[in-house]
């Protein structure tokens, strides 16, 4: 009975130190970031749980009418859906593209977290 009881207090004290705990990616937040653009600093804020990468959205901008609107609204979204900043550059918006890339990277680092280490395309 003893023998029982040790191994059955043995087996719990072994599950309460297992962790269920999972590490967290981010500081979770609203982040605010900038990339350079062809027109200016391209501003992004960006929303951040522990572990994923909420919302993208750009706030400020100076680029060009008509030319950066596939940039402005496609890769956001692509960040946010592919939960990393390595997402390809729009075709004729390709400096716009990469200023939001770069807003987001910032935004990334903030919340303490390296870009790179992020699940690539």
């Amino acid at each position: 009975m003893k023998k029982a009881i040790s191994a059955a207090m043995v087996l719990l004290l072994m599950a309460g130190c297992s962790s269920s705990k999972t590490s967290s990616l981010f500081k979770a937040g609203t982040y605010t970031g900038t990339g350079k653009g062809m027109g200016g600093d391209v501003t992004v804020e960006v929303v951040l749980t522990d572990s994923e990468i909420k919302s993208v959205t750009v706030t400020d901008q100076k680029e060009t009418v008509g030319k950066a609107e596939p940039a402005l609204e496609g890769i956001p979204t692509e960040i946010v859906d592919a939960q990393t900043t390595a997402v390809d550059t729009v075709s004729g918006a390709t400096i716009t593209s990469q200023a939001i890339i770069d807003a987001v990277n910032d935004c990334i680092k903030q919340a303490g977290a390296d870009p790179a280490s992020l699940k690539s395309k």
